[in-house]
């Protein structure tokens, strides 16, 4: 799997960059590694606040505060890995969704394997904010006792990144290095070719490049069985 350094030397080599950084950590000394020492966790952090992969998704329990607000019961402690939470749940639930298929025809149902009765998943996702205290503290408000989070986790081990994410980190970051390593109206032209890369052309962003191919692959390590049978609106109306 590649490195931290690789993907510095595949955004370099994607600039067209000869050099080889050995060392961003502390940086090696050069102008390259003082670049890819300074741009790669911003690109590898907001990546990863961009969409819920699988490999940094956790879950956790939450630590309790004292609670300073009045319109939500229960104040916790945000995990200090945490980018991005997903979900609160309830730590007793059986299952993350509320899955009801509530059939117009038992027939329906018998079609998709259920027999006649509707699926009710366990209702544990629960109502949420996520907030910061008067001292800057990040805090999840909520009204569930013994809540559990779901949330995207900073994942610094490069192991756990899929290949498709390697080459869309390299490719962000060939974009927000090409203005210091190129210079000019070169550094402009390849920043905004490698954006177009990552993400897509400007008219699509985020629904294009190599961002939608590894957010789609991702996707299918997740699977839901109620809802992938979910039947639509046109059937479940007759």
């Amino acid at each position: 799997m590649a490195s931290v350094l690789d993907i510095c030397n595949i955004a370099l080599a994607n600039l067209g960059d000869a050099a080889t950084v050995s060392s961003i950590d502390p940086p090696e000394g050069s102008a390259q590694a003082e670049h890819c020492a300074r741009f790669y966790p911003i690109a590898r952090d907001t990546l990863l606040e961009m969409h819920d992969w699988a490999f940094a998704s956790k879950r956790a329990p939450l630590a309790p505060l004292t609670n300073p607000v009045t319109q939500w019961t229960y104040c916790y402690a945000c995990p200090a890995d945490m980018i991005n939470p997903i979900a609160v749940l309830d730590s007793a639930a059986t299952d993350d969704l509320a899955s009801v298929i509530p059939w117009a025809n038992p027939q329906f149902a018998e079609w998709y394997g259920y027999g006649s009765t509707p699926i009710v998943g366990t209702p544990s996702q629960q109502p949420y904010t996520h907030e910061s205290l008067s001292d800057g503290t990040p805090v999840i408000y909520t009204n569930q006792a013994s809540a559990l989070l779901r949330y995207t986790a900073r994942v610094e081990d490069t192991t756990r990144f899929s290949p498709l994410f390697v080459r869309l980190l390299a490719a962000y970051l060939s974009s927000l290095l090409a203005g210091p390593v190129l210079k000019g109206d070169a550094g402009v032209a390849a920043a905004a070719r490698w954006s177009t890369i990552a993400f897509g052309p400007p008219e699509a962003r985020g629904r294009g490049g190599l961002f939608s191919a590894a957010a789609e692959s991702d996707a299918g390590q997740k699977r839901d069985p109620v809802r992938n049978h979910h039947a639509v609106d046109w059937l479940t109306g007759r």
